[in-house]
């Protein structure tokens, strides 16, 4: 017992200092500069871990009794009776191009961020529970555009920025209620702030020398969100025979109101930075509460004996209704995600190394909620993946997944964005719950 204690002790400890040392950069960074992330709570992340990355991000109706599902909380049930602890990193290089102005614009951006941090215990032989921590959107974005003033010799300038995004902090429970029946719920508290701001300025001074006499009109949003959503989840795996089974999941996220506290400021300043006039306070912490629409997944694949999987899963988001803490709706329109993956071990009982690793392939088509010009923007990616065994009796893994893809196309103002998305990530099982026999 003591043993297990020191265990539980040294793995909670490590796991605090993990998050407090990385806390800072789930807060504060996203996956890079992205334009679409000023609209709604921003852009969401991957739910799933990195093993899913590496196959198109499929997981409503798979799992492994190596890794933990972090998609569908039932699915927690099919562990074994190992302990488990992931941690999972990100990094993304994209390229952005957009047709300005008579000509096309560039630009380059690489950003990081922890993925996520997780742990799963069995409760008993029938119920696994998890804990996790991981960002739930990010926004980061800067633009600047320029633009006539009718009637007039002059130009306008228009700068916008967003920073920040919401976290995730989770607590899910998964059950086997028959021998092929799974359910399960997961709560989450979400909390994190998001800041938004634009200025503009009348171009008057600046062929004169004198630009530090222009008035500079800006605009600061930053809106605070905590609360908690629901998840719940529901999984089916018959044998079809004694190598294969067929397994059947769905989710459900339903719609939910974030509570949300919002401030709103307007000033005036000088090129130099002067204040020419006081804040103009529209708001300061004004209580509202933000709408998440529902969501619903589902998934099928088919799966022999830990040595082969091939999946598909289905994802739809109504985000059309959405609404801000002001009860605004967010200018987005429904979602829809398709995606398929493999992976294959070639022989998960063999005593070579080289028959223990996993290699995966993926494929995701997603119709994104964001309209330009009345275009749905879609995002297509690949994916390729592998994970290796480690440590005694080769139950670790330390994962890399690799996703490239594109979204937007170069007509009329639509940004393309072409990425490359790396991920690493390390699962580490032990069997910390064993009775001790005395022969």
């Amino acid at each position: 017992m003591l043993r297990i204690y020191k265990r539980i002790r040294q793995t909670l400890t490590h796991s605090l200092l993990a998050i407090a040392a990385s806390s800072p950069v789930v807060l504060a960074q996203g996956l890079g500069n992205s334009p679409y992330s000023a609209l709604g709570i921003g852009e969401l992340y991957n739910e799933g871990n990195v093993t899913n990355m590496g196959m198109g991000g499929i997981g409503i109706s798979n799992a492994s009794p190596f890794y933990l599902n972090m998609q569908n909380p039932a699915l927690l049930a099919r562990r074994t009776r190992f302990t488990v602890f992931e941690v999972g990193l990100m990094g993304q290089s994209k390229s952005l191009s957009q047709n300005l102005n008579g000509g096309l614009q560039n630009q380059r951006d690489f950003g990081g961020n922890l993925g996520y941090l997780a742990l799963a215990v069995p409760a008993n032989t029938r119920w696994n529970l998890s804990l996790s921590l991981k960002p739930y959107t990010y926004v980061d974005y800067s633009t600047r555009q320029y633009r006539p003033i009718a009637g007039t010799i002059y130009e306008a300038e228009y700068n916008y920025t967003g920073r920040g995004g919401l976290n995730k902090a989770s607590l899910a429970n998964g059950v086997r209620i028959t021998k092929n029946i799974y359910v399960g719920v997961e709560a989450a508290f979400v909390f994190g702030n998001i800041t938004n701001a634009s200025d503009s300025r009348v171009l008057i001074n600046d062929n004169t020398g004198a630009g530090v006499q222009d008035t500079r009109v800006s605009r600061l949003n930053r809106a605070n969100y905590s609360d908690i959503i629901w998840k719940l989840g529901g999984a089916w795996r018959p044998k079809l025979s004694e190598k294969w089974t067929l397994n059947v999941g769905a989710t459900y996220d339903p719609q939910t109101r974030v509570n949300a506290q919002e401030t709103d400021v307007y000033q005036q300043t000088s090129l130099g930075g002067t204040i020419i006039s006081s804040s103009d306070t529209l708001r300061i912490n004004a209580g509202g509460r933000a709408t998440l629409p529902q969501r619903t997944n589902f998934g099928i694949s088919l799966e022999k004996n830990n040595t082969f999987l091939v999946g598909l899963d289905v994802g739809f988001q109504q985000w059309s209704q959405f609404r801000t803490s002001t009860g605004q709706p967010g200018n987005l329109t429904n979602g829809v995600s398709i995606a398929t993956g493999m992976e294959i071990t070639p022989k998960a009982t063999s005593t070579r190394y080289r028959d223990l690793i996993t290699y995966r392939l993926g494929f995701q088509y997603n119709r994104l909620p964001y309209l330009v010009e009345g275009v749905q923007i879609k995002d297509i990616n690949a994916s390729v993946g592998l994970s290796l065994p480690l440590g005694a009796y080769l139950v670790n893994h330390v994962t890399l997944s690799v996703v490239g893809g594109q979204r937007g196309v170069l007509t009329g103002t639509q940004i393309k964005e072409q990425y490359v998305r790396m991920a690493l990530g390390f699962s580490l099982n032990d069997w910390w719950f064993r009775k001790q026999v005395v022969d």
